[in-house]
């Protein structure tokens, strides 16, 4: 029998640690990631769950319980497949999933750590607060970065570089610099409300204050109706791409004879290319 290939036993893993969480039924049959006040979220939602495995009948996880689940499986998954890319990405890789109670945020990494400094005067002046707020000092989800590298590292198949020359890169370890943030990723698990516009807020603040390269910024959603995924999806300019918990699943769910306005909005997220599975986030990061 020929071997899974590793990102197919991931993604089942994934969905199976999922089953096993928080995505569950109540004894009514709505599933823990469906509205339970729209019928055709609880269909859409039941039909993904059932084509992942068999789920489980429990009380509905508590929103800020299943959204930190969610988090770390989606970290896992990231870290059993972005990992195995090593010989596409070189370099010392590392994923993280970032605590709300991290005060310093995005500001421990390179691009982002004169924002330290900037807190610290915004702090020490009420007027400047006032002006300038606290938005700038985000703390993504997750987080994917490198350690900058040794000269002797560098210099592994010839000499390219001493004390002198290039002396200022990032990616040099002598230059002082700290961790090069390489994606930032929100989970969204749910998308209801304001959560699209606080994942565009981020990203926008991502692209504003950053002083080099920006990260990718991506988004990962386990909402099951296309039209609210469409509310963080559609559109350029913030987030790089939108990547569903189980696309596959989705569009085999949302035939056009069955839902044919939710059809149309997911065709023109899949085929505009702003929409994709989590089993193609991995290799978008090698990009």
């Amino acid at each position: 029998m020929t071997p899974q290939p590793l990102f197919a036993e991931a993604r089942r893993r994934y969905h199976d640690a999922l089953l096993a969480s928080v995505l569950t039924s109540d004894a009514n049959g709505v599933v823990s990631n469906a509205d339970d006040g729209n019928a055709a979220s609880v269909r859409i939602a039941r039909a993904i769950a059932e084509l992942l495995g068999t789920l489980t009948i429990k009380p509905k996880a508590k929103g800020q319980t299943a959204g930190k689940v969610f988090e770390n499986l989606c970290r896992a998954f990231l870290a059993d497949t972005f990992l195995a890319l090593g010989h596409l990405r070189p370099g010392k890789w590392s994923l993280q999933v970032l605590e709300q109670r991290d005060k310093h945020g995005i500001a421990q990494f390179e691009q982002y750590a004169h924002l330290l400094a900037l807190a610290k005067a915004v702090q020490q002046s009420p007027e400047l607060a006032t002006v300038l707020g606290n938005d700038y000092l985000i703390t993504p989800d997750i987080v994917v970065f490198r350690d900058p590298v040794s000269d002797d590292e560098i210099n592994t198949t010839k000499v390219l570089v001493d004390g002198v020359v290039a002396a200022r890169s990032p990616l040099r370890k002598s230059s002082g610099s700290q961790a090069l943030i390489h994606a930032s990723v929100s989970c969204k698990w749910t998308l209801r409300s304001d959560r699209a516009q606080n994942a565009r807020s981020e990203a926008l603040n991502l692209i504003r204050n950053r002083k080099g390269r920006v990260p990718h910024i991506v988004s990962i959603t386990g909402e099951p109706l296309p039209g609210r995924i469409a509310s963080l999806a559609l559109g350029t300019s913030d987030l790089d791409c939108v990547y569903h918990f189980a696309l596959p699943e989705l569009l085999q769910v949302v035939t056009q004879d069955a839902y044919p306005d939710a059809y149309e909005t997911l065709r023109t997220l899949v085929e505009g290319k702003r929409l994709r599975d989590i089993s193609d986030l991995p290799l978008d990061l090698c990009i």
